[in-house]
């Protein structure tokens, strides 16, 4: 497998606005000799919105498909996957300059560490940055920390989801994205650290733009029935996977 990280996107017409934004940001990382970056852009539908605003640069690979939802944008994105890291970027969002570099530093670093995180900012529409309290500590995050944490405030995890870098072969053992309206990068990150400890950054690794059409600031994503079901599945995913004992790395043995 190629020395590549993935940057995997999904995008609808609403946010293909901004996709120019976060491919500037992808031409602003360096990365050390031999590596290098595909960017995985997978429109949720099949419409003529999106195309316009993907870059011509032979890093970028775009493909549309029947919509689903952005979880299920990524994991189509996902099939084509040709290196041994993903690392998750919204469409409307951005990587600050390093970003690329701090995440492959600490997975390459440590094989016994699973996924990378970091510290994210809201990057409002009047181009003001606004940081989130309670960042934890740098370094490596233990196994069901993040869930503990989670369960324990409101359903709010210590670390941003949009952040996540993710060894390609447990992304694939957890199964990927859930099947939800919303919360599935959520529900990504807690059935990654039920079975393998993390990594926090503490420079800023996103910039989580908050404007008037994403699907976080919706009336609908705020709905009590929906939520309390949807937090209920993420949390029964990550204890049950929590209570199997599989961990990751597994530990091998000769016969």
């Amino acid at each position: 497998m190629s020395r590549r990280i993935c940057i995997v996107t999904a995008v609808h017409g609403p946010s293909a606005r901004f996709l120019p934004d976060a491919y500037t940001s992808l031409c602003a990382q360096e990365l050390p000799d031999g590596w290098d970056w595909h960017w995985l852009v997978q429109e949720d539908g099949e419409s003529d919105a999106v195309a316009p605003y993907v870059p011509a640069d032979e890093r970028v690979t775009f493909r549309q498909g029947r919509p689903g939802g952005p979880g299920v944008a990524r994991m189509m994105a996902l099939a084509h996957a040709d290196g041994p890291y993903v690392k998750v970027l919204d469409a409307d969002d951005q990587l600050p300059p390093g970003t690329l570099a701090r995440d492959l530093a600490a997975l390459e670093a440590d094989p016994g560490i699973g996924w990378a995180t970091s510290r994210a900012l809201d990057l409002l529409p009047d181009g003001r940055t606004v940081g989130f309290p309670g960042d934890p500590e740098p370094g490596p995050i233990e196994r069901g920390a993040v869930t503990d944490h989670w369960a324990a405030h409101d359903y709010r995890a210590q670390v941003h989801p949009a952040t996540l870098c993710v060894r390609r072969d447990l992304l694939l053992a957890v199964g990927g994205w859930m099947a939800l309206p919303a919360s599935e990068d959520t529900g990504l990150l807690l059935a990654l650290n039920s079975v393998s400890r993390g990594w926090f950054s503490p420079e800023v690794g996103l910039l989580y733009r908050k404007w008037e059409g994403q699907a976080t600031g919706q009336a609908a994503h705020g709905d009590a029935v929906e939520r309390e079901a949807r937090m209920a599945v993420v949390a029964a995913r990550a204890r049950v996977l929590e209570g199997l004992g599989w961990r990751y790395p597994l530990s091998r043995t000769r016969s």
